[in-house]
């Protein structure tokens, strides 16, 4: 069967957002006001820069106790001020080692397990100020909703949503509510990452043109394990989409470098993945010793390469790219172009460049690292590395969303930030579903991207005052 050009767009759930420059052509007023992911109408509130009053005590409950779930519980006991007063998952197991190991520091939280919907009550409850969401990918929007919703400032674990409906009804519920929407984003606190940010601040990279992020990650057996993820969520989003599924590891820091919402926007995308060779073939493997594998064979498999490219509206562009499956040494790509200079970390350490001859030596590096490490570094960059996360930049993550909150501060990063960055993973799925025409990124901030500010505090020119708990 023959689809048209307006069918295509209704499938693949980018109307209302513009295909190949085309904007709306085609469309009536009736298609755009009865699809779901043309953009709401609301009173508009600019959560950029907006400071909720301020928590002494910052009452946690945490939701899904899996591998980050368990790790967040780890480090967030470690700082002053944090209170977990809640604990969720689908498994009574985890929420009874959950409990244990915030016993340890003296907390009692209450404990919800068993029920579908039990993290319904943790949300629901009076002493919760923040729900920290670590669940499968498909929750994280609804329960981010929900608990905003019920009165909660919301963070979430990667992405915050993977419709482009969902995005927008983050953004709606943080402006109408007035509670904070976060992406967990770690790697917007790891060390080269802040340093580079502080380096294109001060201008040492002039104009940046151009960057690059990736996630490069073999996760191949791990998707493929019985064990690995909770009723094979992660093969089965592996299994049923196309596109970058896990775009914002690479973005991020890229995205905050640039301005995005801050001065600049995306304006379209196209990508492009590769068939793929290797996940229906495992798949086929194993099926033929264990019938469990018998359902995953022949299901429709993304590329286990996909490349994005965004163009931004002052015309910047970034590449990113995703590959789960292919035994290549991992990388994230942290790559900078600018008309003074260039940085780009992995899967070599960081580097800096002034010129095309080549980059700068260890020693002219090190002078650099010296004069640009920024405040945060200095202050509880070693301290993050003891406590750990990803070699501490998933403590500094959450400390410094702690800090925020306990001093009435704006949050690094924004709702507005969770969707545009979460918005990649269906507008490149649609992209690569129609020959990589170009799509455009929807503006989640409604034009305020123009005269926001950043909001990326690395040198703590307000708050830096909590304390990390050492042992």
């Amino acid at each position: 069967m023959k689809t048209n050009r307006r069918d295509f767009l209704k499938l693949s759930g980018v109307a209302g957002t513009g295909l190949a420059g085309a904007g709306l052509a085609g469309f009536t007023t009736k298609d755009t006001d009865m699809h779901p992911f043309h953009p709401p109408k609301w009173e508009r509130f600019n959560m950029s820069g907006y400071a909720a009053p301020k928590l002494d005590v910052v009452r946690v409950g945490l939701i899904g106790i899996g591998n980050r779930g368990s790790g967040a519980l780890r480090r967030l006991v470690r700082i002053d001020g944090v209170e977990i007063t809640a604990l969720s998952d689908l498994d009574p197991a985890r929420v009874q080692k959950g409990n244990e190991t915030v016993g340890e520091w003296g907390h009692k939280p209450a404990l919800y397990s068993g029920g579908a919907e039990d993290w319904k009550k943790l949300c629901d409850r009076q002493d919760v100020d923040l729900v920290y969401i670590c669940t499968p990918w498909a929750l994280h929007a609804p329960q981010a909703i929900y608990a905003m919703e019920h009165g909660k400032h919301a963070v979430t674990e990667l992405p915050s949503a993977q419709t482009l409906e969902d995005c927008w009804k983050l953004v709606e519920t943080s402006e109408k509510t007035k509670k904070h929407c976060m992406l967990l984003e770690n790697v917007c606190y790891d060390f080269f990452e802040m340093l580079t940010l502080n380096m294109a601040r001060q201008g040492f990279f002039g104009e940046i043109l151009h960057g690059e992020g990736a996630y490069i990650h073999d996760l191949l057996m791990a998707n493929f394990s019985k064990t690995g993820y909770s009723n094979m969520w992660r093969l089965e989003e592996n299994a049923s989409k196309n596109g970058n599924l896990y775009p914002m590891h690479g973005l991020g820091s890229i995205a905050q470098i640039m301005d995005i919402n801050y001065g600049d926007k995306m304006d379209f995308l196209v990508s492009v993945s590769t068939d793929d060779f290797m996940m229906g073939k495992k798949a086929e493997e194993l099926a033929q010793s264990d019938d469990f594998w018998k359902p995953y064979v022949g299901r429709p498999y993304r590329g286990n390469l996909n490349t994005s490219i965004i163009r931004t509206s002052l015309g910047k562009t970034i590449m990113l790219q995703h590959d789960v499956t292919s035994p290549r040494p991992y990388s994230r790509i942290h790559l900078l172009s600018g008309t003074k200079g260039a940085a780009m970390k992995y899967p070599e350490p960081g580097r800096i460049a002034t010129s095309h001859e080549g980059w700068l030596s260890q020693e002219e590096f090190a002078e650099l690292e010296e004069k640009y490490t920024p405040e945060i570094t200095r202050r509880v960059g070693e301290m993050a590395k003891q406590v750990g996360g990803h070699g501490g930049m998933d403590t500094l993550m959450d400390w410094r969303l702690i800090d925020c909150l306990r001093n009435g501060l704006p949050l690094d990063m924004n709702v507005y930030d969770a969707a545009t960055w979460s918005s990649i993973v269906p507008l490149s799925g649609a992209s690569v579903a129609n020959r990589s025409m170009p799509v455009e990124v929807p503006d989640f901030t409604a034009g305020l991207w123009r005269t926001n500010k950043p909001l990326m505090d690395i040198n703590l020119e307000r708050g830096g005052n909590t304390l990390l708990k050492m042992r």
